[in-house]
């Protein structure tokens, strides 16, 4: 059985020459489907949950041709891949909804720090402990995720030093977010986080996994991941949610492959280990992505990101196969062999090219892939 995937996607609005424009406030006016984040610069859109691949692809691609579509009754605009404003506008805050208390939190607290664009995948996993448990796994393999997804080496038209810059500077919050032992504790610890102070509100966890659902802490329904940068191509998004996906099928079918259970880690202090080799990781994936040497939360040992992925591959293949799915996981060999778009991007840096002359080209690719596929594969759908 198939488990739901959904997807929160946010991308920049503006021009083919990479400047990005804030329209927030007119997309969202008048097409559905489209919010607002605190910066007018980014939109998000939403799908619905879906169990099977090919329905999730169209649902990505769909959204984005309409967007598209609208933009070019406003003028010369377009979509922009990339999680950071990589050529310009990093100083400044754009405000989607001035009169947003929240947003003035935001605002004041964070600044253009937030001002980034990301994919969250949510997986439904309604049994609240098998949650939790899941949520332990994905925690500390979610730098691999970041790894596979990262895209924004450029801010303000200049190398960072990091393949993930967002993750990089992103102010996950709270500061310290534990591994949660059991649904009991995660109630406990977010409404000790309200009363303190250190969440504003329910969503107000910005970690790179977090439990969701209805009325959070308490009705829960799904496992978010929030650490992957924008993934421009639809096919390497649902490469990589295949991953993530497969992994979760194998921890139901071994729930020994909790982290509190499987890590060889002394047992005393095995928990806040993990949280801390998860951290330092995250650190580690922002900076290098494939490329990073990371902590194995198993056997304390270090291991290239990209060898950790290819290992992943090799365990989840069968499982993605037995459940008719393992051809979208296919394309992660494509990422593996030629690199996250961060690490193409750099590539071509590295041969000469600009950042501007980069991004405007990233930018004709994107367009280029959702056509095809909306031609070529969801066209068929619409009736």
């Amino acid at each position: 059985m198939l488990l739901s995937k959904g997807f929160e996607i946010e991308v920049y609005t503006g021009t083919p020459a990479g400047e990005v424009v804030g329209m927030s406030d007119k997309i969202v006016a008048t097409l559905d489907g489209f919010v607002r984040e605190p910066d007018s610069r980014n939109v998000e859109y939403t799908t619905a949950p879906s169990y099977r691949y090919e329905r999730s692809l169209c649902d990505l691609v769909r959204p984005r041709v309409q967007l598209r579509h609208y933009l070019r009754q406003l003028g010369d605009y377009t979509l922009i891949p990339g999680s950071t404003l990589a050529l310009s506008g990093a100083d400044e805050f754009h405000r989607s909804d001035p009169g947003n208390p929240y947003h003035d939190y935001i605002e004041q607290t964070y600044g253009t720090k937030v001002v980034t664009a990301s994919v969250h995948i949510n997986v439904g996993i309604s049994d609240p402990e098998l949650l939790m448990r899941a949520c332990r796994l994905v925690r500390v393999e979610a730098p691999l995720y970041l790894a596979l997804s990262a895209a924004s080496p450029f801010l303000n038209g200049k190398v960072t030093g990091s393949h993930s810059s967002r993750w990089a500077v992103f102010p996950k919050t709270p500061s310290h977010v534990p591994l949660f032992e059991s649904h009991a504790h995660f109630i406990r610890w977010t409404e000790e986080q309200l009363v303190a102070g250190t969440m504003q509100n329910v969503r107000h966890l910005w970690s790179s996994v977090r439990p969701n659902g209805d009325r959070r802490p308490y009705n829960l329904n799904r496992l978010e991941l929030r650490i992957c940068d924008l993934v421009s191509d639809p096919i390497a998004l649902l490469a990589i949610t295949a991953l993530l996906e497969a992994r979760l099928h194998q921890l139901i079918e071994d729930p020994h492959l909790d982290p509190l259970e499987l890590s060889q880690l002394p047992a005393a202090t095995r928990a806040e280990d993990l949280v801390a080799i998860a951290d330092a990781n995250e650190i580690a994936a922002a900076h290098a992505s494939l490329d990073a040497e990371l902590i194995d939360w198993r056997s304390g040992k270090r291991i290239v990101a990209r060898d950790w992925v290819e290992e992943l591959y090799g365990e989840v293949w069968s499982i993605s196969k037995k459940q008719g799915f393992s051809c979208f996981l296919l394309p992660l060999k494509k990422i593996l062999r030629e690199g996250n778009e961060a690490q193409r991007w750099l590539k071509q840096h590295d041969q000469g090219w600009d950042t501007h002359q980069i991004v405007r080209e990233s930018i004709q690719t994107m367009q280029t892939q959702e056509a095809a596929l909306q031609n070529e594969i969801c066209q068929p759908l619409v009736a």
